[in-house]
């Protein structure tokens, strides 16, 4: 068997339903929808959450609280084992690590995170880095500099 002999089981697919195409095709007329009322009409469909004119819950329930979501940082993360892999770069920084294909994009700024070893002394400007990150670098003879 190959991949264009295949078919979908029997009776698997059945043919959309034609609405409002005439009395012969019998979903003319009412297109199936019966006579009047408010879901028989074009937009007559109400919104999730609609209590039928009754105040919805998610009114009726007090609101409290902040939240800090919209104002949340994201980072483009990195760890040591990755810095370990750039050749011939003494300071690294967000921008050469987007040229060389490492990370997609700064986002909002890059974070070293402290996986892995580092085996060489470096020098990274970076937005973060976690403690266990910069002990290593330091510890190899490296620099850190946070933007």
């Amino acid at each position: 068997m190959k991949i264009n002999e295949l078919k979908p089981a029997k009776g698997s697919k059945r043919r959309t339903k034609r609405l409002g195409r005439g009395l012969g095709s019998g979903h003319g007329r009412t297109s199936t929808k019966g006579h009047k009322g408010q879901k028989s009409r074009s937009g007559g469909a109400k919104g999730t959450g609609f209590e039928g004119g009754q105040m919805p819950l998610q009114r009726r329930v007090p609101k409290r609280g902040f939240s800090n979501f919209p104002f949340k940082k994201h980072y483009a993360i990195i760890n040591l084992d990755d810095l370990n892999k750039i050749e011939n770069a003494e300071t690294i920084t967000p921008e050469l690590l987007v040229e060389k294909g490492i990370i997609k994009d700064i986002k909002d700024g890059l974070k070293v995170l402290g996986n892995g070893e580092i085996n060489k002394p470096i020098i990274i400007k970076t937005h973060a880095i976690s403690k266990s990150a910069r002990q290593k670098i330091e510890l190899a003879g490296g620099k850190v500099e946070v933007l």
